[in-house]
C-alpha cells in the first residue's frame, strides 16, 4: 500500500461541511468492508456522484470566483459566441435541429449559446442532460433569469434520448469528470490500484489487474514509440465506448462536440508523466490527493482524445475534426466576435480582452483544451468542412 500525497496545504472546510465530507467517508468505509479495496471508479463515483453527498450532488458552489475552480464559460461569453457560428453552420446543413448539452454546470454557457444563435438559426428545442438536482435547479434559475424566452423549449434529461434524434450533441468539460481506473506497471507486469482503508484515511492498494482491463491498457501502449516503465503509474477509462455509445446511439444525423482538457494517446502516456494526470480541485487549489475531504473535492483525469477516436470508430460515429481550443475558436471567427466589442467601453473592453487571453494564450487554456467533432449522417463537404477545424486539423496527431 501506499498512501497519496500532497504538497499543497489546504484550508479546513467549516464544520457543516466536515460532516458533509464526513457522512460521505463512512459510506465509502462501509462500502469497502462489505467487499474489500474497492476499484478506483468506484471511489470517484461515489466521491462525485453519492446522492446527497458527491461533489456534484450536495448542494455546493463548484463554480466561479466562490466555488472550487472557473470552466471557460464563466470568464465570459467568448466561448458561446465561437461556439454558436459553429452550430449555426451544423443547423443550417440539417434545417430543423436541437441542441442536446452533456453537464450544463450553472447554465451560463446554454444562456450564453441560445441567445448568440437567436440572431441566426435558432434550435427547436434546447436539452440538458444532468444528473444533478441540485445542479439542475441552478441550470433553471440561470435560464429562467438570462433567456425567460426559451424556458418553453428547454427541458431536462435523467438519461440519454431513446427516439431519434439531429443537431448538436456539446459535452464542454464533461470527458474529464467520467470516471477512470488506475493502474501502475512494475516488471512489465500491469497491477490496478484500487482504494482500501489506510491508517489514517484511505489509501493506494496494489491489486491484480484485471484482464480485460489489462488488455486496454496493452492495446493503447502498443502503439507508443516508448511505452511507460517500471514505477509509471496513470488512468484509464475502461467504460469510454459504452459512455459514447449511451449518448450518441441515437442521433441519427448531427455532430457530437468535445470540448475538455487532454492529449492525443502519446502525449498522454509520457513517460515523464509518471504519475498520471488526475488532479484534485477544492476551493480554487489545484493538488493531487483524491482522498482528501471526499465529497468537498472535484477529481478529474485528462482526456485521452485517441481514446475517444477509437470509441467513436466502435459508436459509428466519424472523427470529423481534432485541433486545440485556440485554432477552434479562431477557425469559429474569433476575430469578428472581438470586432464586435468595439462600442464597449475601454473597461469592458480590456474585461474582454483578459477573457481572450485565458481562452487562447498557450500557458492558459489555448493549448491544454482540446475540441473533438464526432459526426454522423453528414454530407462529406460538412463533416470534413467545419469551420472550426479549419485553421488547423490535428487529426494526424491521433
Amino acid at each position: 500500500m501506499c498512501s497519496a500525497n500532497s504538497r499543497v496545504i489546504l484550508p479546513e472546510p467549516p464544520e457543516e461541511l466536515k460532516q458533509l465530507s464526513e457522512k460521505l467517508t463512512a459510506a465509502m468505509r462501509k462500502k469497502i468492508h462489505e467487499e474489500g479495496p474497492i476499484s478506483f471508479s468506484d471511489y470517484m463515483e461515489m466521491a462525485l456522484y453519492e446522492p446527497g453527498l458527491g461533489y456534484y450532488s450536495a448542494g455546493l458552489q463548484k463554480f466561479g470566483e466562490g466555488g472550487d475552480f472557473i470552466t471557460a464559460h464563466q470568464h465570459g461569453d467568448i466561448l458561446a459566441r465561437c461556439l454558436a457560428n459553429q452550430v449555426e453552420q451544423i443547423g443550417t446543413a440539417l434545417g430543423n435541429y436541437e441542441i442536446i448539452e452533456a453537464g450544463a454546470g450553472s447554465g451560463v454557457l446554454a444562456a450564453d449559446l441560445l441567445t448568440a444563435l437567436e440572431e441566426v438559426n435558432p434550435p427547436t428545442r434546447y436539452r440538458i442532460l444532468e444528473r444533478s438536482a441540485h445542479l439542475r435547479q441552478v441550470q433553471k434559475e440561470t435560464l429562467q433569469q438570462r433567456v425567460p424566452q426559451w424556458m418553453d423549449r428547454i427541458s431536462w434529461l435523467d438519461k440519454p434520448p431513446e427516439t431519434g434524434w439531429q443537431g448538436v450533441f456539446l459535452a464542454n468539460e464533461v470527458l474529464d469528470a467520467l470516471t477512470v481506473e488506475r493502474f501502475r506497471i512494475h516488471d512489465e507486469n500491469i497491477s490496478e490500484l484500487r482504494v482500501a482503508e489506510g491508517p489514517d484515511g484511505f489509501s493506494w492498494h496494489e491489486a491484480e489487474c484485471p484482464p480485460s482491463m489489462q488488455e486496454k491498457i496493452r492495446a493503447a501502449f502498443s502503439r507508443l514509440e516508448n511505452p511507460p516503465g517500471d514505477g509509471y503509474q496513470s488512468e484509464i477509462n475502461t467504460s469510454l465506448s459504452a459512455w459514447l455509445q449511451a449518448v450518441s446511439g441515437s442521433l441519427q444525423k448531427g455532430v457530437t462536440l468535445f470540448i475538455d482538457y487532454g492529449y492525443p494517446r502519446h502525449e498522454y502516456y509520457l513517460p515523464q508523466r509518471h504519475n498520471g494526470t488526475l488532479i484534485c480541485h477544492y476551493q480554487h487549489r489545484a493538488h493531487d490527493d483524491p482522498f482528501k475531504w471526499p465529497g468537498l473535492t472535484d477529481i478529474s483525469a485528462s482526456v485521452d482524445f485517441t481514446a475517444l477516436a477509437e470509441a467513436a470508430d466502435q459508436c459509428g460515429l466519424d472523427v470529423s475534426g481534432y485541433t486545440s481550443q485556440a485554432m477552434f475558436l479562431l477557425g469559429c471567427g474569433l476575430q469578428e466576435v472581438m470586432d464586435g466589442f468595439e462600442s464597449l467601453s475601454d473597461k469592458q473592453r480590456v474585461v474582454k480582452n483578459i477573457e481572450l487571453r485565458k481562452l487562447t494564450l498557450p500557458g492558459e487554456m489555448g493549448e491544454r483544451f482540446q475540441v473533438m467533432a464526432l459526426s454522423r449522417g453528414l454530407a462529406e463537404n460538412v463533416s470534413e468542412g467545419l469551420r472550426g477545424f479549419e485553421t488547423a486539423d490535428l487529426r494526424y496527431r491521433l
